[in-house]
C-alpha cells in the first residue's frame, strides 16, 4: 500500500482482499470501456475506487475519506450548506479528490489518467446531486421527492476531470434517500436472483436496507452516523495502521489488536463494536449504555468516553430498526428469512457475533449473516465491465417501492427498544 496525500493507493491483490471484500467474481463481458476504465463509491465518509483494464484485470485501487466532511458528517448538513449557497464549492472539492483518485491508480498502474474512457460512479442520492451540482432542495423538505434519480451518461469534461473525452455512468437510484449506492450493491449481491427471503444492509452513515421477497423489493433508508467507518468518535479513525480493529476479553480483562502490529492511535468501526460486547462482558458497561469507570481505556491511550457510546447507540439503534421495520412490512418475521447480507467496508471486518450481542444486528438474523464488503462498488465495477448489466440495474430500481421510515410508528418502537444493549 502507498498513501499519497490522504489517499491510500494499493495493489490489484490488495485491492481484492481489503477493498471489494467479496468472493463473488467481476467480469469483463461487454465492457464501457476500450482501454481503461474506473468504477467509484463515492460514501458519505470515504471515497473508493478501483481501476481495471479491457480484460478485468484490477490494476489498483485507491480509498480516501470524503472531502466534503468539513460541511457536515451527514448528508442533511451538506445539503443545508449547498442550499446556503456552497454547492459549486461543494461539488469541486469532491471532483477534485476523484481526478487526484484517478491520477493516483494511473501512476500506480503505469497509465496516463488522461487514457481512462469510461467511469461508473456510485453513490447515494445526496452525494451523486452534490458531485453534479444540482439542486439538493427537494431533498431537504417533504415529500422528500427527488426529481434527479440519475441513471445518466455523462463526460469527464462535466464534472471537471482529468479524463475529459471519458463516458461517465451514474446508476439509477431508487428515491431521495436510497440511492444508487444500494442499486449496485443489489447488483453484486445477487439476492434479487434468488429464492427465498433475503434481506440487504450497507453499514455505513447512510444505513440503506433493503427486503426481497417472492420477487417484491422493499427498501429503506435510516441515518446512521459515521461513528461505524471511523468517524465522529473522540478517537475514531478508519482502519489502517494504528488502529484497535478487533477486542476481546482474556481471563477478565480487554486485550485488543492493533493494525500493523504497532502502537494503538485510535479505534475504527469493527473495534468499536468488539469493544462495546466486551465491556458488557466484563460489567464495565450496563444495558443502558453506562459506563463506570469513565471513560473505559480499551488499549493504551485509546479509550471510549461516554459520548461515543451514546453515538454509537443512536447508530446501532437506527440500522437494527431499520431492519425490523422493513421485515415488519413485508409481513414476515425473521424466522422466514434466509439471508442477511451485509455490505460496506466496514462489514468487512464485523464480528457478527458481537454486532448481535450489542443490538446493531437483531440476534435472530446473526447466523444467516453474509459478509459482502464494498458490495456498492463491486456493483459499480460490475456495471463497468458488462453494459447489458446497466439495464438490469435500472429496472430494478424502478420495480422497488421504498418504505418511509421517518413518521413509521413501527420504526419509532423498534428505534426506542433498540437504545438498550
Amino acid at each position: 500500500m502507498r498513501i499519497l496525500g490522504d489517499c491510500q493507493v494499493t495493489t490489484a491483490s490488495e485491492a481484492q482482499a481489503h477493498v471489494l471484500g467479496s468472493k463473488q467474481d467481476v467480469h469483463a463481458r461487454a465492457p464501457l470501456f476500450s482501454r481503461w476504465g474506473t468504477a467509484i463509491d463515492i460514501g458519505t465518509t470515504t471515497l473508493a475506487a478501483c481501476l481495471y483494464d479491457r480484460s478485468g484485470n484490477m490494476l489498483a485501487q485507491a480509498g480516501c475519506m470524503n472531502p466534503q466532511a468539513p460541511w457536515g458528517a451527514d448528508v442533511i448538513t451538506r445539503i443545508g450548506a449547498a442550499l446556503q449557497g456552497e454547492g459549486p464549492v461543494l461539488a469541486r472539492a469532491i471532483q477534485r479528490r476523484l481526478d487526484q483518485l484517478l491520477k493516483e491508480m494511473a501512476s500506480q498502474a503505469g497509465i496516463s489518467a488522461r487514457e481512462i474512457d469510461a467511469l461508473v460512479i456510485t453513490g447515494n442520492t445526496a452525494m451523486l446531486y452534490l458531485l453534479t451540482e444540482t439542486n439538493p432542495d427537494c431533498l431537504s423538505h417533504a415529500p422528500f421527492a427527488a426529481d434527479r434519480l440519475f441513471g445518466e451518461m455523462l463526460t469527464g469534461a462535466e464534472l471537471g476531470l482529468c479524463c475529459a473525452g471519458a463516458a461517465v455512468y451514474l446508476p439509477r437510484c431508487f428515491s431521495a434517500f436510497v440511492g444508487a449506492d444500494t442499486a449496485t450493491a443489489l447488483l453484486a449481491s445477487g439476492i434479487t436472483r434468488q429464492d427465498g427471503t433475503r434481506l440487504l444492509a450497507d453499514i455505513g452513515t447512510n444505513g440503506e436496507i433493503a427486503l426481497w421477497n417472492r420477487s417484491t423489493l422493499l427498501c429503506c433508508s435510516t441515518a446512521a452516523g459515521p461513528a461505524f467507518e471511523g468517524a465522529g468518535l473522540t478517537m475514531g479513525m478508519p482502519g489502517r495502521d494504528g488502529a484497535v480493529d478487533h477486542v476481546m476479553v482474556k481471563n477478565g480483562a480487554l486485550h485488543a489488536h492493533v493494525l500493523g502490529d504497532t502502537e494503538a492511535v485510535g479505534i475504527c468501526g469493527s473495534g468499536v463494536v468488539d469493544a462495546l460486547a466486551c465491556l458488557l462482558e466484563t460489567g464495565q458497561m450496563d444495558e443502558t449504555g453506562f459506563l463506570d469507570p469513565e471513560p473505559a481505556v480499551i488499549c493504551g491511550r485509546v479509550a471510549l468516553p461516554q459520548k461515543d457510546v451514546r453515538a454509537v447507540q443512536l447508530a446501532k439503534s437506527a440500522v437494527a430498526a431499520g431492519i425490523r421495520t422493513l421485515t415488519a412490512t413485508a409481513g414476515l418475521t425473521f424466522s422466514l428469512v434466509d439471508e442477511l447480507a451485509i455490505a460496506g467496508g466496514f462489514g468487512s471486518y464485523l464480528d457478527v457475533n458481537n454486532a448481535g450481542r450489542i443490538g446493531l444486528i437483531p440476534e435472530e438474523l446473526v447466523s444467516k449473516v453474509r459478509i459482502l464488503g464494498n458490495a456498492a462498488l463491486q456493483g459499480a465495477s460490475m456495471l463497468l465491465l458488462d453494459q447489458p448489466k446497466i439495464p438490469d440495474c435500472e429496472a430494478m430500481t424502478r420495480q422497488a417501492r421504498t418504505v418511509d421510515l421517518a413518521s413509521n410508528p413501527l420504526f419509532l418502537q423498534a428505534y426506542t427498544d433498540g437504545m438498550f444493549f
